[in-house]
């Protein structure tokens, strides 16, 4: 069996077969296939796609290239994972939120992939905070705090963990089998009991469609429910980054924001009714009465106390009071509206790419995230803004990239006279029963 042939094979649209996906995996891991062969078949599938059997043993082989986790703890083991976005930590707060109220998280996140930021980066940002755990260590968090965030460490699904690399330098992040065979791979190797999907449709997506964030929702519960784990999704907006910061220690003083009840209205709705749902999937009661517990360990303070456990536990230092150990940049700039007008569109894409260039996302797979970059929000979509007034900050130690980005952001604005509709949040959710449009 030779890789060109694959490479060709998939070129023609053909499946690959069970024996050639494994192929594939193996020599891909062991090195024997170089990265430009696995590139060229990674761009192959981007535009040929995977049938059904195709996704679900590249799936299971990626899930089984390593270790299966499991975890010796009580109660229901709850997951959660959001295909990315722009602004999107919704992670962040809805673990402790789950966690405070007695349920476990054990949580596999990942890096940036493309434009989107990744929740262990975000970590990252909080000085001394370990994301490289070994399983005991991973254990003994679950197991005396109720909630562990780390990345894929050891020897989890270490497939997903080089192609997902590999993806996301060569332009083959957007494909609906390999989103799904990634997500889905961490979850069946995790030691999760059920998982929530939170998965995102609009400019700012991986699914820039409705149907197509329906159709990637399904792909991912049918994997879910065939090796035994409940799985539910719901899709949410991405066409507007969600709240107001963007970037890694940005997004952290925004999570929080949250746990404390002073966040932006969209990203606080988003987080609550996911948090929602998570607990329901681990019988807390209907979606309605786990809202309720939502909101009092919010409101109790819970919630951020168990959010502040967690980062202890992992080593990092942290005053939720005052995040005076967040890193700051050198140079914040303001962009200013040359316009008056109701803002009708916030290209969540070109918003993601601006932050990005600030130094928040990487370019190559080795380059090296700036923390303390990004973008806050002064302005967004629905909001009237006067000629003048400040749309968003820039956070940089770049001065020479602010005018790159400033012009992909402006871009990004669109304006009208008249106030436009109020956006969606959340447009479906999505069951082994079918879906239900909200």
């Amino acid at each position: 069996m030779r890789m060109i042939d694959l490479i060709n094979k998939k070129k023609l649209g053909e499946a690959l077969s069970k024996d050639e996906i494994s192929f594939m995996i193996d020599g891909f891991l062991s090195g024997e296939i170089p990265d430009y062969q696995m590139s060229a078949l990674l761009m192959a599938i981007v535009w040929k796609g995977m049938n059904k059997e195709e996704t679900a043993e590249l799936t299971l082989k990626m899930a089984h290239s390593g270790d299966v986790s499991k975890l010796d703890a009580k109660g229901i083991k709850v997951d959660k994972h959001s295909t990315g976005g722009v602004g999107d930590k919704t992670t962040l707060i809805i673990s402790p939120i789950v966690a405070a109220l007695g349920v476990c998280v054990a949580k596999m996140s990942g890096r940036g992939l493309g434009h989107t930021g990744g929740t262990i980066d975000k970590l990252e940002s909080i000085p001394g905070f370990k994301t490289s755990l070994r399983s005991d260590e991973f254990a003994s968090i679950i197991n005396t705090v109720g909630l562990c965030i780390a990345g894929a460490t050891g020897n989890i699904a270490p497939a997903d963990k080089k192609l997902y690399a590999l993806r996301d330098v060569t332009g083959t992040v957007d494909s609906l089998p390999l989103i799904a065979a990634s997500i889905m791979s961490k979850k069946i190797a995790a030691p999760s009991d059920v998982v929530l999907l939170d998965v995102k449709t609009g400019k700012g997506a991986f699914m820039q469609t409705l149907e197509d964030s329906v159709n990637l929702a399904q792909a991912m519960v049918d994997i879910g429910e065939s090796v035994g784990k409940k799985t539910t999704a719901l899709i949410t907006n991405m066409d507007i980054p969600l709240g107001n910061n963007i970037g890694n220690a940005l997004e952290i003083e925004e999570s929080v924001a949250v746990l404390k009840g002073r966040g932006p209205a969209d990203l606080t709705a988003v987080c609550k009714l996911l948090a929602a749902h998570m607990l329901h999937l681990a019988d807390k009661g209907s979606v309605e009465e786990c809202m309720k517990q939502v909101e009092e360990v919010i409101n109790n303070g819970a919630a951020l106390k168990k959010f502040s456990e967690m980062v202890e536990a992992q080593g990092g230092k942290l005053n939720a009071d005052t995040l005076a150990e967040l890193a700051k940049p050198s140079i914040i700039h303001e962009v200013i509206s040359t316009k008056s007008g109701f803002i009708s569109g916030m290209d969540a894409l070109k918003v993601g790419i601006a932050s990005s260039i600030l130094g928040a996302g990487r370019e190559k797979e080795d380059s090296q995230i700036d923390m303390s970059a990004g973008i806050i929000l002064h302005k967004k979509y629905g909001d009237f803004v006067k000629e003048g007034e400040v749309l968003a900050v820039f956070h940089t130690n770049y001065r020479s990239k602010i005018a790159e980005a400033g012009a992909i952001f402006k871009e990004a604005i669109s304006f009208d006279e008249l106030s436009p509709p109020e956006a969606k949040l959340v447009y479906a959710f999505v069951s082994k029963d079918g879906v239900e449009y909200l």
